[in-house]
């Protein structure tokens, strides 16, 4: 029997599907595509959608409801910037919002009984430092655009510099999820006006995310991020997958571009289906002596 092409079976309890979904067209790569200089500017501060942007939000709303696919989701995940919440709530909020791209906002508007939950999470949003794009606003302005938006997880993480070797990052999380049971900051003191988050450290905080997100209960799961950061996550699940199917997997997201995979946990999880904390799941790991790759 040939192994390495062989199929295994898991239980369905360590399966989720996870859809990746990248914000709609945003003023940021709007200006960005004309001067590269552009994103340092003040005045694309947490850059909002262009008129392009909602339109594609718009049609991927209406793709997803002719699929069917909103009724299978049981949770969004958005990044609490204003492109990517706003992308969120109109294409997965209440059917009130499918207004054919004329809503500039996508946000006041309470989302729908059928509607799943949407909740922002500080670790998926962009690349952090420097580019007053990739700032975040205010955590009560968010709450007062977004209300309902779910934003308790959306705590205000500190920029560690990660080291790249496995032991001390293991250590570094346990510092992290120290700070993630609760928001805490109404400021971004993730966001460092002179120093640019490095692969490394996006490559570590995606990992993270990964570890958090396997406490979920959910089982059919949306990622509303930024293209650079679903490409990471990807990196991160990808790492058992033929360099070509890698390689496809983790190709560049266009704006609003939902991509589809199944991940299966292959860790000896102490828990399985309840909902850890941040806080357990750090234990969990540096007890285990593991950092996921």
């Amino acid at each position: 029997m040939n192994t390495a092409a062989a199929q295994f079976p898991y239980p369905w309890q360590r399966c989720k599907i996870i859809h990746l979904v990248r914000h709609g067209q945003a003023m940021h790569n709007v200006e960005g595509d004309k001067d590269r200089k552009a994103l340092l500017s003040d005045h694309l501060f947490d850059a909002q959608l262009s008129p392009l942007g909602l339109q594609q939000v718009c049609k991927l709303r209406n793709d997803v409801h002719a699929s069917g696919l909103l009724k299978k989701i049981d949770l969004v995940i958005t990044s609490p910037l204003y492109r990517t919440m706003q992308t969120a709530m109109g294409v997965f909020g209440s059917e009130s919002q499918a207004d054919g791209g004329n809503n500039d906002k996508f946000s006041a508007i309470p989302s729908g009984l059928n509607c799943p939950p949407i909740m922002a999470v500080e670790l998926c949003r962009d690349r952090l430092g420097q580019r007053p794009c990739d700032m975040r606003r205010r955590v009560s302005e968010c709450q007062d655009l977004f209300p309902s938006i779910d934003f308790t997880m959306a705590s205000s993480l500190a920029i560690i510099y990660l080291s790249v070797f496995e032991v001390c990052i293991v250590f570094v999380y346990v510092l992290i999820f120290d700070g993630m049971d609760q928001m805490d900051s109404e400021e971004d003191s993730m966001w460092n006006p002179d120093v640019r988050e490095s692969e490394d450290e996006m490559a570590a905080r995606m990992v993270l995310f990964m570890e958090w997100l396997w406490t979920r209960p959910e089982q059919e799961i949306v990622i509303v991020s930024h293209g650079i950061i679903l490409q990471h996550i990807l990196y991160v699940l990808g790492n058992d997958c033929h360099p070509t199917v890698r390689s496809a997997l983790c190709k560049r997201f266009d704006n609003c571009e939902l991509r589809s995979v199944v991940i299966v946990d292959k860790s000896l999880r102490v828990a399985d289906s309840p909902l850890c904390s941040p806080r357990e799941v750090a234990k969990l790991n540096v007890s285990r002596g593991e950092v996921s790759n």
